[in-house]
């Protein structure tokens, strides 16, 4: 997102914004409501339920206070996960608001509950401290335009540990926590690249997409690194990296003299994904590389099931 406002326009990444939430919405929500147990809840409290089960499992600083059955306050408190540190600074008020329009002004279309809409009240990229709103269940239907609304002057209550609803262990263990964990941060990827390139088409999105992909291997090499206790900058080294990130995130792979090979790719279908969406995706690994060790060059070749990857001396000159 901070690679479109910077290198195309705010407009461009607002529709992204948009686009990618509402896509995960209609992908996500209703079934979402079932694991979590609330579909039979009354609908505001549903909505703003599943914004707090969901996200608090996806590692996202979140609260929740239920005013009534018809009114439920959802509130983000810094840090803001999608905004991680200074790219706070960067993100303009419209993509803030395009996140919102995609997902939370959806909810009640998607409950077939034409009253049901969210009043947002607080946002941080506006200096605000926090991102908070409310679910509404108002007297009469909404027109499209009613289904969000701004009311800066009201606050959420205060909310203390006490008020926040608890998450069915029996149906949740840690393992399946964990793994909503991992799953929540994999969904935007899986669905953000197909989007840059149906958005963009394939020559400016391999473009931007690349530029990111570069860019966010190399600052978090060292964090990735230290995690995964890769203490050296030899061409093995880096394999059992980036075997080690892929198994993290369900692949399987099988490390060989000289290559890995990766033998399943949760994240996309080898075979459907567009080629560009590989290339972003490799990308990654190859901005890694450059840290890890600046004189070596990643080769990869693709498979039926994902890559082989190997790491040959970076060419002279």
């Amino acid at each position: 997102m901070l690679t479109l406002v910077a290198h195309k326009d705010a407009a461009a990444a607002e529709e992204f914004v948009f686009r990618l939430f509402r896509r995960q919405h209609l992908q996500r929500f209703l079934p979402g409501l079932e694991k979590l147990g609330l579909a039979g809840q009354p609908h505001a409290v549903a909505a703003a339920k599943y914004h707090y089960f969901s996200n608090q499992l996806g590692g996202v600083k979140v609260e929740y206070f239920e005013e009534s059955q018809r009114k439920a306050w959802v509130r983000y408190p810094p840090p803001r996960w999608m905004w991680q540190g200074a790219a706070i600074c960067g993100i303009p008020s419209a993509v803030n608001r395009a996140m919102l329009r995609g997902w939370h002004a959806h909810n009640g279309v998607s409950l077939g509950n034409p009253r049901l809409g969210f009043v947002c009240t607080k946002t941080t990229v506006d200096g605000q401290p926090g991102l908070e709103g409310y679910y509404y269940e108002y007297d009469t239907d909404l027109a499209p335009e009613q289904r969000l609304t701004f009311r800066p002057e009201q606050s959420c209550p205060r909310i203390t540990p006490a008020d926040l609803p608890a998450l069915d262990v029996a149906n949740w263990p840690q393992a399946r926590q964990a793994k909503a964990h991992r799953n929540y941060a994999m969904e935007y990827i899986r669905n953000a690249l197909p989007l840059l390139v149906a958005m963009l088409g394939p020559a400016e999105a391999r473009y931007l997409g690349r530029l990111c992909a570069l860019q966010i291997g190399m600052h978090y090499y060292d964090q990735s690194a230290a995690a995964l206790g890769i203490t050296n900058d030899s061409a093995d080294a880096f394999l059992e990296l980036s075997a080690r990130l892929l198994e993290a995130s369900g692949d399987a792979v099988t490390l060989e003299p000289g290559c890995l090979l990766q033998t399943s790719w949760r994240m996309f279908s080898a075979e459907d994904v567009h080629p560009v969406v590989r290339e972003v995706w490799l990308a990654l690994f190859e901005g890694m590389l450059g840290v890890h060790n600046r004189f070596l060059r990643l080769v990869a070749v693709q498979t039926d099931a994902g890559f082989r990857l190997s790491i040959e001396s970076a060419p002279s000159g």
